[in-house]
């Protein structure tokens, strides 16, 4: 067992004890997941190790070292519970990482990242004020959704996922740039001849009804709650996870070259990679004898009887390849299957005296022997590795995204994210519980294996379903939809007059974009634009348009009465390479990063009344424009406490008795760095809300050059 760590301890509890129990609990587990995640990157042998881009999908692991922090800063003040950053350039650079959207999708931006040094003085301040607030907060108990604590204990789960995905990518550092540490000891059990590893075996699996849906008291994140209920067949599944020697013989018998056993998904990701055996396997499938295995810091001799560690489209493939040789229907098991042979573990994570399996880095920090940990009559129903099931992840029933979030599942909702399920060695907290619920995409490597199963379940078919959360709807009805009442199109119209404004048509950048309709329209006529929006949903949707796809809606009639709808670029003449001048990015416009004299255009529309700090927008705003830039700002200047504090409201008070309007703060504000160059215009716009509830509201739009 891990001996030189501290405890990795249990996932909290909600409720049980006095407030002050909890919070020493809460202390506690803070503290321990802390030196926790700061203990792995003990494992990288220099501070290169820390800049090098272990894959082109992921940002090197200097961004991970800071994001766990920063993740914590943000979150406190979107909750409201601090007011004040720690370091603004920091928290800018490291807000937001890089999900690819597809296996090809290289992100090729540069960044400027700051010394390990000072990220470690950095993560140093921000424990101080964490420990600080959970020492200070009010605390009641259960802790909910709504409190405090809540944000803490996001911020914690939120630091053990980012313990795994750092481990994956040091993984696939060069060998040269990690070393072993006592404290991350691997499994010294390992069979190296095929001829010993215990064959795998099909069980019976009686039928049954599984109901899921979050009801223990620990953290979870929103898609852990809801309600689905699933009858299900009798099924058959092997005893055991697939092993390295099990799996050899599909790589012996041709399967990576043989188109038979991949889909069209599993095909151009293995032609891209040039794939011709798992990834973490090192020599020759042709002498497989000179097999190794890289695992976190080392390479040993393949162990042939530890799990395979494969992406999704590779155990499909294998499912594939297997049902052809036994002539059974051999696929992955779905999320249901998985959760009914899981009850055969008894409890739950904080409920165990003794860990029942590889997993909550109880025993090692690399998988074993996947004949090493019965449960009930199979083995390692949870542990060793991750589990892929053919299960798109969606929202329960009754699924609500929780607010401070909001871009933890929803974007998930594609059909292109495959659950995994049962945790790995190195899972922890809200990871290593039956309710948790991780998907990935297809193509994603994590510390991921898995069993199959001879079952009559067919997996429906998620690709690209209605989309029914209402924000989402109405702006994509908003800026997409048929006009209203005669009113043209509010994101044209002001693309339409920026155009006759500006005379340097080179880069634009859309922010607070929402769905994108103005950045698609700004594309026609600029050589590249940038669409920002701090809303993850938004940006998802944009990007799938982006992609040429048709994105359907459901927006409200009555009651609970619907219309479906559906968009494309090509109808609403905005398809063709002109889109793929956009560059859709998820950022927060009172937290810009650092791009001076980028832009020659900044469109702001109906955004400046719904910033915290408005007036800092206008400050960061204006470093981005080149000299001769035109900015743009279109509000109906709806200023509302739950946006915008009262003290930062830029107009409709008071100042010395006297009434500020909007529009006379931005004129003062911005006199030192623009000149007005056009009069303020009326712009119109509708929103729908029912078939017969509409908004009508008149926005004002302020055009100003910079000098």
């Amino acid at each position: 067992m891990i001996s030189a760590l501290p405890a990795p301890t249990r996932t909290l509890l909600l409720n049980g004890g006095s407030a002050e129990q909890k919070r020493h609990e809460l202390l506690t587990y803070f503290t321990q997941t802390w030196t926790l995640y700061e203990s792995l990157f003990e494992c990288l042998a220099n501070e290169q190790a820390y800049y090098t881009r272990a894959i082109t999908l992921r940002h090197p692991l200097i961004f991970y070292f800071g994001h766990t922090a920063t993740f914590y800063i943000n979150k406190l003040i979107a909750g409201g519970l601090i007011d004040s950053r720690v370091d603004e350039q920091i928290e800018a650079m490291m807000a937001i990482g890089v999900d690819e959207m597809s296996w090809d999708d290289l992100d090729t931006g540069h960044y400027q990242w700051p010394s390990v040094s000072r990220l470690r003085d950095y993560r140093s301040r921000v424990r101080t004020l964490v420990e600080k607030l959970i020492n200070e907060m009010p605390l009641t108990l259960p802790i909910g959704w709504d409190s405090p604590a809540w944000i803490i204990l996001m911020g914690i789960e939120h630091e053990r996922i980012h313990l795994e995905t750092s481990s994956v990518l040091i993984r696939q550092l060069p060998i040269g740039e990690v070393k072993p540490q006592p404290a991350w000891p691997i499994c010294p059990d390992a069979r190296q001849q095929r001829a010993d590893v215990p064959a795998n075996r099909l069980l019976d699996v009686a039928g049954g009804q599984v109901v899921q849906g979050k009801t223990d008291e620990t953290y979870g994140w929103d898609n852990e709650y809801g309600r689905l209920v699933s009858d299900l067949a009798p099924f058959k599944a092997s005893q055991m996870l697939t092993s390295n020697a099990e799996y050899f013989e599909f790589v012996a018998d041709g399967g990576y070259q043989d188109n038979r056993w991949w889909d069209e998904e599993g095909s151009g990701w293995r032609d891209f990679a040039r794939a011709t055996m798992p990834t973490f396997w090192r020599g020759s499938p042709d002498q497989p004898g000179s097999l190794t295995l890289r695992l976190m810091t080392e390479e040993v001799a393949m162990p042939w009887d530890w799990p395979a560690e494969v992406n999704q489209l590779e155990a499909a493939a294998f499912c594939r390849w297997k049902a052809e040789k036994t002539g059974q229907r051999v696929q992955l098991p779905s999320e249901a299957e998985w959760l009914l042979l899981r009850e055969s573990v008894p409890g739950d994570q904080p409920d165990w005296v003794e860990t029942p399996g590889n997993i909550n880095l109880a025993w090692w920090a690399s998988s074993c022997p996947v004949d090493r940990f019965p449960q009930g009559n199979f083995y390692d129903l949870l542990g060793n590795v991750w589990q892929w099931t053919t299960t798109p992840i969606n929202g329960l029933d009754g699924f609500k995204v929780h607010p401070l979030y909001d871009d933890f599942s929803a974007p998930t909702f594609d059909g292109k994210h495959a659950l995994i399920k049962g945790g790995s060695w190195i899972s922890t907290g809200n990871e290593a519980i039956k309710s948790a619920r991780y998907a990935f995409r297809r193509h994603f490597f994590q510390h991921a294996g898995f069993r199959y199963v001879v079952s009559t379940h067919q997996e429906k078919s998620v690709v690209n379903p209605y989309e029914t959360d209402g924000m989402v709807s109405q702006y994509l009805d908003f800026q997409y939809g048929p006009a209203c009442f005669g009113t043209e199109n509010y994101s044209k119209t002001l693309v339409d007059i920026a155009c006759r404004l500006t005379d340097r048509r080179g880069s634009a950048l859309d922010i607070g974009c929402a769905t994108g309709r103005a950045s698609f329209e700004l594309a026609q006529h600029f050589d590249s634009v940038t669409g920002m929006d701090y809303s993850a949903r938004f940006i998802d949707v944009a990007l799938q348009l982006a992609r040429g796809e048709t994105f359907r809606y459901a927006i409200q009639e009555e009651g609970d009465l619907v219309a479906l709808r559906q968009v494309n670029l090509s109808e609403s003449g905005l398809a063709g390479e002109q889109a793929g001048r956009v560059h859709f990015v998820q950022g927060d416009a009172c937290n810009l990063k650092p791009q001076p004299d980028r832009y020659d255009l900044v469109l702001a529309s109906n955004l400046i009344d719904r910033l915290r700090q408005p007036a800092r927008f206008l400050h960061d705003i204006t470093q981005t424009l080149r000299q001769g830039g035109v900015l743009m700002i279109s509000s109906p200047y709806t200023w509302l406490e739950s946006f915008t504090p009262k003290e930062n409201w830029l107009g409709g008070i008071r100042e010395n008795g006297e009434a500020l309007t909007t529009y006379q703060a931005l004129s003062r504000l911005l006199a030192a760095d623009f000149e007005e160059i056009a009069a303020p215009q009326d712009v119109p716009f509708v929103i729908r809300e029912t078939a017969r509830k509409y908004q009508h509201t008149v926005a004002q739009l302020t055009v100003w050059r910079k000098r």
